[in-house]
């Protein structure tokens, strides 16, 4: 894939699957397989964000999951310094964990509430053997806490004591303590309060521009996305139908889902006359191998070829690449 404006590509996801085995209720029967994700192929960028965007089941979380390794890929690279991350073991896998970290949907219940927030943000330096004193780790904790908006005296309390924005920022400090350069963000702010979610958001993009993080944002919410997003993914039942500048994807959706999706949002001005576009039918089932697109089923535009065939995801602009057969 070509460069996205010149950034060199930090990550790269090469015909990426995942498979789920489901076991059968009935005696005798054999498991079903479940394709969350089906042959994605895609580059990160060193210092963007990149937003991935669909409804629920459609692959996102898993991605997430196995790019920072919580999942092994049925098959398919992620390739990171040149090398495969997605087969590593062992201490090999340990130190790729100090490049890409992950922040998760439900502040509490990813932090250990016998912990204090001083703990369990010196943990992962622990675990790494960073090699660092005691004074030091708590100094770092500290320079931590500052620099994600916590006070010195939230040092020793624990996760309970804290509001839901404030141990999200426990588990941003988390992740930067191993000065990290990729960070997955799983549905980050979903679980917080609408004048939360807006200071976590502002939190993200100071440190991103302090530290160049590279963030792989994942959430369901357009509004955060096309806030936060240099650019933007699609995914619809495993796959990727849509890939481009976050302002073209608002501008210019070329997907028959992504103009659905986008039409869903509420017009900025009650004068605004803006069509719905809905999506009827049944939404497929994700178990089973499919040979058509996943979304001939519901889709408007609907043509015999999409029925019979699975479209390639290919570039129809610079920047911009569509998996659809209308645009052949």
């Amino acid at each position: 894939m070509e460069q996205h404006n010149e950034k060199k590509a930090i990550m790269k996801i090469n015909k990426l699957c995942k498979e789920f085995h489901i076991k059968s209720g009935k005696f005798m029967r054999s498991s079903q397989i479940l394709y969350a994700l089906n042959d994605i192929s895609l580059d990160v960028y060193e210092g963007e964000t990149l937003g991935i965007i669909g409804e629920s089941g459609c692959g996102k979380s898993t991605l997430g999951r196995c790019i920072v390794r919580l999942h092994k890929p049925t098959s398919g690279e992620i390739i990171y310094n040149d090398e495969d991350i997605s087969k590593l073991k062992g201490n090999d896998s340990k130190r790729i964990c100090k490049d890409i970290q992950m922040i998760f949907q439900d502040p509490f219940s990813s932090l250990n509430p016998r912990k204090t927030a001083g703990q369990l943000i010196a943990e992962p330096m622990i675990i790494h053997k960073m090699g660092l004193s005691k004074k030091e780790r708590n100094d770092k904790v500290i320079k931590l806490m500052r620099e994600v908006g916590l006070d010195v005296q939230h040092f020793y309390r624990f996760p309970h004591e804290f509001s839901g924005g404030q141990r999200q920022r426990v588990n941003i400090a988390r992740a930067l303590a191993l000065d990290s350069k990729i960070i997955v963000c799983d549905e980050p702010v979903s679980a917080l309060d609408v004048s939360i979610q807006a200071q976590v958001l502002n939190l993200l993009n100071e440190l991103q521009s302090q530290r160049n993080l590279t963030y792989i944002f994942i959430s369901h919410d357009l509004g955060v996305i096309k806030h936060i997003s240099d650019r933007i993914v699609i995914m619809y039942l495993g796959k990727i139908v849509e890939l481009c500048n976050a302002k073209d994807i608002y501008d210019v959706p070329m997907h028959p889902y992504t103009q659905a999706l986008l039409s869903a949002i509420p017009p900025k001005n009650p004068f605004e006359n803006k069509k719905r576009i809905m999506l009827e039918g049944e939404i497929p089932s994700p178990i089973g191998m499919r040979k058509y697109c996943p979304l001939s089923s519901r889709c408007p535009k609907v043509m015999d070829k999409c029925r019979n065939n699975m479209p390639e995801l290919k570039k129809v602009d610079k920047n911009h690449q569509v998996a659809c057969f209308l645009y052949d």
